[in-house]
């Protein structure tokens, strides 16, 4: 029997977050944890098969492959509604006013 490490999975919404703490088989990748997490329980608009994911802030580029270790916390990354750049012009051209 593979031994077994605990993470967490993470979601949030400006109104609503939920932490999924887990224990996982050893080699466990980080889709694999995503996908065990069922966030879209809670989120039913998270498709976890493809969100973008990260690991305490740092995105994770192949979740499919990177084995997830001890004590990490997945965090699942919500599209942005605006480009950060676009959304300092804005603030910028608004204060300039």
């Amino acid at each position: 029997m593979a031994d077994k490490i605990h993470v967490e999975v993470a979601y949030a919404l400006p109104e609503k977050q939920k932490i999924i703490a887990m224990d996982v088989a050893e080699g466990c990748t980080v889709r694999e944890a995503v996908l065990m997490s069922n966030m879209n329980a809670f989120f039913p608009e998270v498709d976890l098969n493809t969100i973008k994911v990260g690991i305490f802030g740092k995105s994770v580029r192949a979740p499919e492959t990177q084995v997830i270790k001890a004590g990490e916390r997945v965090e699942l990354y919500r599209e942005l509604k605006i480009d950060p750049k676009q959304a300092r012009a804005n603030r910028a051209a608004k204060s300039g006013k």
